[in-house]
């Protein structure tokens, strides 16, 4: 207790201490060798493992044959190709021969069979029936539609043309001014269908142009409201004092005479030929100029 003890220990022990403590260590990195050793050779099995199981699992891509391989097997398959056609026989390949119904026939032989074929006779024509165009312009149409109010209505002496272009145009014009309409009504097929209307309504015996205009502006009205662009249009345009009070009863008349042929008109092209000429022919032969 408190006394203090120095030791020194002899160059014998001390040698024999110092081996001693080299053994240990050779033991211990003897041990430390063996042990990475052992780990190394696990190791090396465990990746020798996984490698076989990898290779049983995936197959990889066999490699392109070379140029040289690809173009020896089209030639064999060529050559092979060629020596099969040379043992088949040549036989000659059978070509069909067009008939032509006629009244005459005549017997033929073909591939050494007796067939039929007939002859076409002279007076017959392949030609497709003559297509019939006819052109107008929409001052033309309406100069014609003019001329056949003026025609109709005889015994308004003062009528002219030009004074029915101008109820149309007004109308026309009225409603694009006042919105009702993105664009112009007249245009060659609408004014084929006011004539239609025109046609069967306007009647010789009237003698009053006020008359003539409230009938003419009820057809109007019938064809802006099934022809034009737009849902609905006003009446006011359409009014005036000689038809307002006969306007719906005049308007219901012609839509129960006119209706199925107001579809036709639409929906057969020939129909619509025949109205189209039929305007053509109303101008008046004495006008050497009608387009305006």
């Amino acid at each position: 207790m408190g006394t203090v003890l120095s030791i020194s220990p002899a160059t014998k022990k001390a040698s024999i201490m110092d081996a001693e403590v080299a053994g240990e260590g050779v033991k211990n990195d003897k041990s430390i060798k063996k042990h990475s050793m052992f780990v190394s050779l696990s190791w090396k099995k465990l990746v020798a493992n996984s490698a076989k199981k990898s290779a049983k699992k995936v197959t990889p891509n066999p490699l392109p044959a070379p140029a040289s391989q690809v173009a020896q097997l089209n030639s064999e398959n060529t050559r092979k190709t060629h020596q099969t056609e040379e043992k088949k026989p040549k036989v000659p390949i059978p070509v069909p021969v067009p008939t032509v119904p006629t009244q005459n026939n005549e017997a033929a032989v073909q591939n050494g069979k007796t067939t039929t074929v007939q002859k076409q006779s002279s007076n017959q024509s392949l030609v497709s029936p003559r297509r019939i165009v006819i052109q107008a312009s929409t001052g033309e149409l309406l100069r014609c539609l003019g001329d056949f109010m003026c025609r109709r209505c005889f015994k308004l002496k003062e009528l002219n043309s030009g004074e029915v272009i101008l109820w149309f145009r007004n109308i026309d014009r009225t409603l694009l001014l006042q919105g009702w309409q993105d664009q112009g009504f007249i245009t060659p097929a609408n004014v084929v269908f006011v004539y239609l209307l025109c046609e069967d309504t306007v009647e010789d015996s009237i003698d009053n142009p006020a008359e003539l205009q409230g009938t003419f502006q009820t057809c109007l009205y019938l064809a802006y409201s099934y022809m034009g662009n737009e849902i609905s249009y006003p009446l006011k345009p359409f009014m005036n004092d000689s038809n307002k009070d006969v306007f719906w009863e005049t308007s219901l008349r012609i839509i129960n005479r006119m209706s199925a042929k107001m579809l036709q008109l639409n929906a057969d092209p020939h129909f619509f030929t025949e109205v189209f000429q039929d305007l053509k022919n109303q101008r008046d032969s004495s006008e050497s100029n009608l387009d305006r």
